[in-house]
């Protein structure tokens, strides 16, 4: 009796922290399916996750009102790019701290890990000016390669790639391989739970970043969601529904990529605590 009474206590605080976390998710979703004027009117009431009378008005007059084509764009290709880069770069760096001897590397590993301590913030002007003084300002370039080194990303790698059993490459070694084909012949195909731990968290952090992008964009034409739907919030008319339905649009990648990757997340994370 005491143990189900347990499992009934944790299953129903779980639930409720479940709920806790998606019911705005749920109160976003049916609110961009309501004409405008119920959004505010149920807002806060049962009925706020039932889109009765729904429609698909709101989606089609985010198009009409803005170039959500051209944000989403950015978006995905800025994101996308810092993603499949950052993967490169990253994992390479930390195989070179993990398993290359060269000097300097145990001071250039602390660097690292010091970074990661620093907020965006504290560099987030010198940036600035850097990017200014070069001409870079309202381009792809200043967001993308600023944040292509992660040393976050870095440490994730690191972490992974020290736990695997040095036997494969000195197998590889005896058979002639170089340092780059043992990495992307043996440790890359090894590490795809990593890689997709590093890939999801990458995407999650750069699709809904904001500060950088809105300092460093003057115009729409190289504008990312995140600032779009800022600028969206204060072009009238205020339309809540309208809102409501750029933000699932903006959300809905974030999900599916997760839900996508989730398996392999859940194992690359776990993995990398155990060997860190």
């Amino acid at each position: 009796m005491k143990r189900i009474l347990a499992a009934a206590v944790t299953y129903a605080a779980l639930g409720a922290l479940a709920f806790a976390f998606a019911a705005p998710v749920a109160m976003m979703v049916a609110g961009s399916l309501k004409p405008d004027e119920r959004v505010l009117v149920e807002a806060g009431t049962a009925a706020a996750f039932f889109p009765a009378g729904a429609s698909l008005q709101n989606y089609a007059d985010v198009f009409a009102r803005t170039e959500f084509h051209r944000f989403f764009f950015n978006s995905l290709f800025i994101t996308g790019s810092i993603v499949v880069s950052g993967l490169l770069v990253n994992s390479l760096a930390a195989y070179a701290f993990a398993r290359l001897q060269w000097r300097g590397r145990d001071l250039c590993f602390n660097l690292v890990l010091a970074i990661m301590i620093l907020p965006f913030e504290t560099i987030a002007v010198p940036l600035f000016y850097g990017i200014s003084i070069f001409g870079l300002r309202d381009t792809y370039t200043a967001q993308i390669l600023p944040f292509i080194a992660n040393a976050f990303s870095i440490v994730l790698f690191y972490t992974f790639f020290v736990g695997l059993p040095r036997e494969l490459e000195e197998a590889a070694r005896l058979d002639g391989a170089g340092t780059l084909r043992i990495f992307f012949s043996i440790i890359a195909p090894n590490a795809k739970p990593v890689f997709a731990s590093a890939a999801i968290l990458s995407f999650l952090m750069w699709w809904g970043a904001y500060l950088w992008p809105m300092m460093v964009t003057i115009g729409p034409a190289k504008r990312p969601l995140p600032v779009a739907i800022a600028s969206f919030y204060t072009l009238p008319p205020l339309q809540w529904g309208d809102i409501l339905a750029f933000g699932v649009m903006m959300v809905a990648p974030v999900l599916l990529v997760f839900l996508i990757f989730q398996r392999g997340f859940v194992r690359g994370v776990a993995a990398s605590a155990v060997k860190g």
